[in-house]
């Protein structure tokens, strides 16, 4: 098995998580900008079982009435994002990892909603929302 390990910008939150990933995706959606204050964010995704988190230093945010964001208790970092849309996985923000993961982005979602002050080159799909399967047709 092979590992990865990442942690909030103060340290406080330690976690590792079993390669291969689910998947890798830039989300677009104003809750991800504002939370993050950027604007847009890198997400993979893991099952419940492949990762390791000290998460007594997370703290967890309903963002809505079917999703939580975790960050850290002591510097703020935003983490993590659960739904019960994916039950038994969990997103974390690329951008926490000190060591490389298995793969690259490979999809843009809530592309609708992405900001004009950032101008991408779009060589990945481009979708409206999260794609229900492979049948949806990339935005334009």
């Amino acid at each position: 098995m092979t590992f990865a390990k990442g942690q909030c910008f103060c340290g406080a939150v330690q976690f590792e998580v079993e390669l291969p990933v689910k998947w890798v995706a830039h989300c677009h959606c104003s809750m991800c900008r504002r939370y993050h204050g950027a604007a847009f964010v890198t997400w993979f995704g893991v099952d419940a079982d492949h990762y390791q988190l000290n998460d007594e230093q997370v703290v967890w945010y309903c963002s809505s009435a079917q999703a939580q964001r975790g960050r850290c208790r002591q510097c703020g970092s935003p983490l993590f994002f659960r739904s019960q849309r994916w039950p038994g996985e969990l997103h974390i923000v690329l951008a926490a990892m000190r060591e490389p993961i298995d793969q690259e982005p490979q999809l843009h979602v809530y592309y609708a909603d992405r900001v004009d002050w950032v101008h991408l080159q779009p060589a990945l799909p481009c979708y409206r929302t999260v794609p229900a399967d492979d049948s949806e047709p990339p935005a334009d």
